[in-house]
This record gives structure tokens, C-alpha cells and sequence, in this order.
């Protein structure tokens, strides 16, 4: 094994249509806010199903826009699952809205109703007005996004999903298949998914996000927001930045006219990267079926070694677009700890991640909230190792992980 290329968690697939993309960006008029860039959402928006998608600069601040452009403020709070990376919360403490931490289911990882309903009074308690919940979509899988767009809408919360991890996967509701990023528009308040194209996810950009959503007043303060609050015609009932120069003789906007009716960001991707996107855009299905085909293999492969380690859980309202391979390893009954597996398997050439240690036990969130009891979310952080898991790897590599795994527990 020492002599075999060492295998990452996680890699980005890049081919020669993807470099030919970005050049033709770098020999064309346009770095930025060009048309590579209204292309990817234009093609974004199509295949996740939404009216319409906001390209940006990562997923965090495609987080930022939606829980910005929903208003969510100073007094409000949001419901976000402990089982994320950080930034799912820290958008919205960077909103300063408060974090009501939900817990997950310890097999898949996934906030439930029950869990969100749990968080949602003990927001209730601290005396927090919740205005949204923020269901993850770990791994590939997606929330139960029936019974919490229902839940939204009963409490009047808006729904920001973070579909980071989920491009390409869709769920089943009503009989009918749902791409992610399509929303829910019976969710009154508002509803918008966010994404990452970050290297190791699906597709990647570099560094890249979007939201997508289909309420038209919701995605314009969107985008807005996502280019310093500016906008290029005046807007209605707000004033003129310079009433003598906003319209021209036949009462259109001035070519060079912009005005801000809200502070925003420069959230905004470049042609570059959008570029890249795109390309890999095009070939999402490719790798979506990939990666399936080597989750397929890991279920076939890890059986031997049951019950010590056993494939992800996989739940059944979804057809998961899978991102990771978060196995489930009990490094107790093998008296093993996670990092003397993890060592041991890099020492075979064998490269792994932790997904994720749960947000609530980070030390800003205890010094804020005292240490809160997240069975659900402590159990799934203590079995989870995550496993290579990326297009280009072979079918080999699968025996390879497993028989390295064998030689490190055994």
C-alpha cells in the first residue's frame, strides 16, 4: 500500500473542458460580473428547479445573504442542527441573531421535526423569537423536509436550507421527486437553499456559493445584498440619490446611475470561477452516479467488518448526490480511538476526516450558552470517521480503504 498514491477524503475532478472554460474567461473582456457568471445561474437555477440563483462567493456568504435578505436580526434566532461546519450558525451570529442548537439523529446525522420542535421550545424558554430554521443536508441526505417545511409554516418561520453537501440530490414529497434547491413555496415566510463549490464537494469553483429561491422579491433583495445593496434603477418609493440625475429626458434610469437603499456585501463570484462551475456543472450527473456507484461498493466492501464499522445510514425519503462517506466506526469496542485509526490508516495511505465535532461543543457557543445535552449529535461525532470519497477514485481504491481499515482495527 505504501507504494500506491495517497487517497484523500475528499478531491476535485478537473478535466481539460474545465481549464479551456477558465482561459477563455482570462482571454476574454470579462474577469467579473460578466457572463460567465450569469450563465452558471441561469444554469443553477434550471437544473435545482428555482425560479431563479444568486451566484456568490462561498457558501458562507451565500448563508450571510439568505438570512440577511430574510431580515433576521438582533432579537431572532435560528434553528441550526449541531451536526455542521461552523458557518451555519456563525452566519446567523454574524446577522446577531441568536443559535437554538438542535439535535440530530446519532445514525444519519440529520435534524428531525422532533429535534427541531425541541429546539424551537427551548428557544422558547430563553425567550428568543426563532424566525427560521436551517436544516442541513449532511453528507448528501437530506433533512425530512415534508414535516419541517410543514413545521415552518405552522410557527411562521422562514426555511434556509443548507444544501451545501446536497447538489444534485432530490426527495421525495407528495409523491413527487424534488430537486434540492427548489424550495418549498407554501413556507409563507420565506424560503431559500444555499450551496457550496468548495474543491471537495460535487462540483467545485474554486471557492464558490448560490442561493437559489423563487420568490421574486426575496431573490432581488438577494442579489442586492450580494453587491453592496446597490442597485442600477432607482427603487420605488425610496428616494433618489440624485433626484436630478436618476431618469433621463425619456424617464429612464441613466446609464451610470446606481443607488443603496440598504447596506450589503461584496459577495460577488468571479467569471472565473463561474467559469469552472459551469464546466463542471455540465458534468454533475457523471458524478453524481460516480459517487453512488462507490457508495454501492463501501456498502459491499465494509460488510465483512460489521459490527465494528458500518456504512452511513441511509434514509429513505432521498436520492442522495453523496458527498461524504461518513462511516460509523465503534472505536471503543475495537479499542481503538478515532485518531490512532486515522493515523494508522494514513500510514497505509489512507487519508480521512472528521464530519463534524458538533458546533454546540465549540468553546464560543459554551461560553454563550452553557454546555447543552445533544445526545443525538454527540453519539453521531463520537462513530464518525469519513472515508475517500471522490469521483476519479477507482473501484479498487474501495478494497484498498477497506482492507486498510481491517489491518488498523483488527
Amino acid at each position: 500500500m505504501a507504494d500506491l498514491p495517497f487517497l484523500p477524503y475528499g478531491r476535485q475532478s478537473v478535466e481539460e473542458e474545465d481549464v479551456a472554460a477558465v482561459a477563455a474567461v482570462l482571454r476574454g473582456d470579462w474577469l467579473t460580473q460578466g457572463p460567465a457568471v450569469a450563465g452558471f445561474e441561469r444554469a443553477l437555477a434550471k437544473q435545482a428547479g428555482a425560479a431563479e440563483a444568486v451566484a456568490c462567493a462561498n457558501g458562507t456568504a451565500a448563508l450571510r445573504l439568505a438570512y440577511a435578505a430574510l431580515g433576521i436580526g438582533p432579537g431572532d434566532a435560528v434553528v441550526v442542527p449541531s451536526n455542521t461546519f461552523l458557518a451555519t450558525a456563525s452566519a446567523a451570529r454574524h446577522a446577531g441573531a441568536e443559535v437554538a442548537f438542535a439535535d440530530v439523529d446519532p445514525d444519519s446525522g440529520l435534524m428531525g421535526v422532533a429535534e427541531a420542535e425541541a429546539a424551537i421550545a427551548r428557544a422558547a424558554r430563553a425567550g428568543w423569537r426563532v424566525r427560521a430554521l436551517a436544516p442541513v443536508h449532511y453528507a448528501g441526505q437530506t433533512a425530512p423536509m415534508d414535516g419541517l417545511a410543514a413545521l415552518a409554516q405552522a410557527e411562521g418561520l422562514a426555511l434556509v436550507e443548507d444544501a451545501c453537501h446536497a447538489i444534485g440530490t432530490a426527495y421525495s414529497s407528495e409523491g413527487h421527486e424534488v430537486p434540492v434547491g427548489a424550495g418549498r413555496p407554501e413556507v409563507e415566510a420565506g424560503s431559500l437553499t444555499v450551496f457550496s463549490f468548495h474543491p471537495v464537494k460535487t462540483i467545485a469553483a474554486g471557492e464558490g456559493g448560490a442561493v437559489t429561491g423563487s420568490d421574486p422579491a426575496l431573490m432581488a433583495r438577494v442579489r442586492r445584498l450580494c453587491n453592496h445593496g446597490m442597485m442600477r434603477e432607482p427603487g420605488p418609493g425610496e428616494g433618489f440619490a440624485d433626484p436630478d440625475a436618476a431618469l433621463d429626458a425619456e424617464g429612464n434610469a441613466n446609464p451610470w446611475y446606481y443607488e443603496m437603499a440598504e447596506p450589503g456585501f461584496n459577495h460577488r463570484l468571479s467569471d472565473i470561477h463561474a467559469a469552472l462551475v459551469l464546466s463542471q456543472l455540465g458534468r454533475l450527473d457523471r458524478f453524481v452516479e460516480r459517487r453512488a456507484r462507490l457508495m454501492a461498493l463501501y456498502a459491499e466492501r465494509l460488510a465483512p467488518l460489521a459490527p465494528l464499522v458500518r456504512p452511513p445510514a441511509q434514509v429513505p425519503w432521498c436520492r442522495p448526490a453523496w458527498h461524504l462517506c461518513a462511516a460509523r466506526i465503534d472505536f471503543e469496542a475495537a479499542g481503538r480511538t478515532r485518531a490512532a485509526v486515522m493515523a494508522g490508516l494514513r500510514a497505509l495511505g489512507v487519508g480521512t476526516q472528521l464530519h463534524y465535532i458538533p458546533v454546540h461543543r465549540q468553546p464560543y457557543w459554551r461560553r454563550r450558552y452553557g454546555d447543552l445535552a445533544l445526545p443525538g449529535a454527540m453519539s453521531h461525532y463520537a462513530h464518525t470517521l469519513s472515508l475517500p470519497l471522490f469521483p476519479a477514485m477507482a473501484d479498487g481504491d474501495v478494497d484498498r480503504v477497506a482492507a486498510a481499515l481491517e489491518r488498523v482495527l483488527s
